[in-house]
């Protein structure tokens, strides 16, 4: 017995339902991972177009001068490649369902032959015969639209509009991730921006203040051991020991005031930074670096920290035979690989030093990744960039 009319229209409405289902879990689990927003952007006006048959679509941000800007723009295969009109960005002209929406916050389908502005003349050279917009609300406020354009005379089927508004779900929450995400990295670089100002503060005092007062009367001790008269060894062997306890404790101060910012990353850059760093490691280093040029104070701060800890672990903790630091900037991304091939083990979520240093990488727009297999080694790859 062949199927009724009814049961192949309900066979057409499951299939259609599963392949909306799948097009919104595919966005949603982007969404959910942090995908950036383009990444996003893009996978949504894809899937929606292949949802409800259009020829393009778009996901558009209205900027502050009645300006369009086109934040993704598909194409269905077979489709001629016309791309983003009028480079990317356009004006918003009173009859485009853009406008409308942004008057009623509702969604908004015109013919093009009805848009008298620029971007209907853009519609109508290209063929769009239909226009669908739909809008995009963050946090109450109206952030652009998502938009179908569609070939030729005969108007879009079936309920667009209702299809449309379940992917603008998911792009809000992708927005609202995406501007969290920024705010996140704007704290973190203002805080990392106040300890680093600190930090200079800091090294200034020691080196201006305590390092000079304790140098001076250093001095001032072996004066006074130098003219102690003959016979007095006792004396003069005691103000010798406070000098070299004295000496002692200058170079102790010297050292932490080098471990808060080295003089020779000020001076001279990172690359002899590091070749200084690692020349005093009791653990064998390898340093490789492929950059031609400064990086920028921020990043170079960073990275040396993350090196300099990453040596602070080894020794503490590796048993390590050796150390290899790979450096290398390709492009406008610098990249930082420490590896030693200790015992492996680490778990970088009890807390060490480098769980602190992530935040400062992730505030320059980087990420970093600690491997520690046990056996194997432990491995530092920070990207930035």
């Amino acid at each position: 017995m062949g199927m009724s009319v009814t049961d192949h229209s309900n066979c057409g409405e499951v299939r259609r339902l599963a392949e909306e289902r799948g097009a919104l879990q595919h966005v949603a689990t982007l969404v959910a991972r942090g995908a950036s927003p383009s990444v996003i952007f893009n996978a949504a006006a894809c899937a929606l177009g292949g949802l409800i048959k259009a020829d393009y679509t778009a996901i558009n941000r209205y900027e502050g001068d009645r300006t369009m800007s086109i934040m993704a723009f598909w194409r269905a295969p077979g489709t001629p490649d016309i791309g983003p009109p009028f480079g990317g960005r356009w004006t918003l002209g009173d009859d485009t369902p853009s406008a409308a929406v942004l008057r009623g916050h509702r969604p908004s389908s015109r013919a093009s032959a009805t848009i008298s502005s620029d971007i209907g003349g853009w519609h109508r050279e290209h063929r769009i015969g239909h226009v669908v917009a739909c809008p995009v609300i963050v946090d109450d406020h109206l952030w652009g639209t998502m938009t179908a354009l569609y070939l030729g005379a005969e108007p879009p089927k079936g309920d667009v509009e209702e299809r449309m508004g379940k992917f603008v779900e998911l792009l809000n929450c992708a927005i609202i991730q995406a501007k969290t995400r920024c705010e996140l990295i704007a704290s973190r670089a203002r805080l990392v921006t106040s300890a680093d100002a600190t930090r200079r503060r800091i090294e200034r005092d020691l080196h201006d203040g305590a390092q000079q007062h304790l140098i001076s009367l250093a001095l001032r001790l072996r004066e006074a051991e130098e003219s102690v008269p003959p016979g007095n060894d006792e004396l003069r062997r005691r103000l010798s020991e406070a000098v070299q306890d004295l000496t002692g404790t200058i170079d102790e101060l010297r050292e932490v005031s080098v471990g808060l910012r080295p003089p020779t990353l000020a001076a001279r850059g990172l690359d002899a930074a590091l070749t200084q760093l690692v020349a005093r490691s009791p653990v064998p280093v390898e340093l490789h670096i492929d950059a031609d040029r400064r990086l920028g104070e921020e990043i170079e701060v960073s990275l040396y920290y993350v090196v300099s800890e990453a040596l602070t672990n080894v020794l503490k903790h590796a048993n390590a035979s050796t150390v290899s630091v790979d450096l290398a900037k390709q492009d406008s991304q610098v990249r930082l690989a420490v590896r030693d091939d200790g015992v492996g083990g680490a778990d970088p979520t009890r807390g060490s030093g480098l769980t602190g240093l992530r935040d400062r990488v992730e505030a320059l727009g980087g990420t970093m990744q600690i491997t520690s297999p046990t056996g194997h080694g432990t491995s530092v790859v920070v990207t930035i960039g």
